[in-house]
């Protein structure tokens, strides 16, 4: 009884959302809209501070971003409230998400601070300062996306297909409820592929765990165990996903 009840509470799927998904978006152009200060002060402290800090948390430990004058706590506090000051400046009428405007615009501030010493450290940092971003950072910051060709759309939209099914199809031959959980959130990260502009293996690893809920070795058993399944089926395939090894 003891081990069904525990199973069950590892099963949640609440460990499956992004912590920066549709909802931080909407708040944020909430936020935005609205002219009562009381009420956006509320809209972010409820709505928008908690994504915010956790999306700092993920660049400054991927990234090994550390201050030169304080604590981790500092770093990441100072970066946060500069996300606060740019608010207005995101424009949802370009196109772009949330995440991907803010995920980059935290990033080029955490690369300037640590390119700065402690005299140049002046919460003036611009994010229009372009001679530290790379062209992929341009992009994502003014969203001046280029349109592919019709048949390379369709490939690439033909291939995104076949990747889910696989997926699915892995889903359903895995039991165990971390298995379910680790698939569950390979299969939300891959639906939101587009949004993140940093994916190596440390990056993933760290994104799994935050949306499936699982500590790094309850992911690393589930992985190894869903890497199976993908060999499995995938027997002549060269490229492996899940990072073989």
């Amino acid at each position: 009884m003891i081990i069904k009840k525990i199973s069950r509470k590892r099963g949640k799927k609440k460990g499956t959302k992004m912590y920066f998904g549709r909802p931080a978006h909407d708040a944020i152009c909430e936020f935005q809209a609205e002219t009562v200060e009381k009420e956006r002060h509320k809209i972010y402290i409820t709505r928008i501070k908690q994504p915010f800090n956790k999306l700092v948390e993920n660049l400054i430990f991927i990234h090994g971003f550390k201050s030169l004058t304080g604590s981790y706590e500092d770093l990441k506090n100072d970066c946060v409230t500069f996300l606060y000051e740019t608010l207005h400046k995101f424009d949802p009428s370009k196109g772009s998400k949330a995440f991907s405007y803010f995920n980059v615009v935290a990033k080029n501030w955490l690369i300037i601070q640590s390119k700065k010493n402690t005299r140049d450290m002046k919460r003036s940092v611009s994010i229009d300062d372009t001679e530290i971003l790379s062209n992929r950072d341009k992009v994502a910051i003014e969203n001046h996306s280029i349109a592919e060709s019709q048949d390379a759309h369709m490939i690439r939209e033909n291939a995104i297909q076949n990747l889910f099914s696989l997926l699915e199809e892995i889903k359903n031959r895995v039991d165990g409820v971390n298995e379910v959980a680790c698939i569950d959130s390979i299969i939300t990260l891959f639906s939101s592929i587009e949004d993140l502009e940093f994916l190596n293996k440390r990056a993933v690893f760290v994104y799994l765990r935050d949306i499936s809920g699982l500590n790094p070795k309850q992911l690393s058993v589930s992985m190894s165990s869903i890497r199976k399944h993908y060999r499995s089926i995938k027997k002549d395939d060269q490229f492996d996903i899940f990072f073989g090894g």
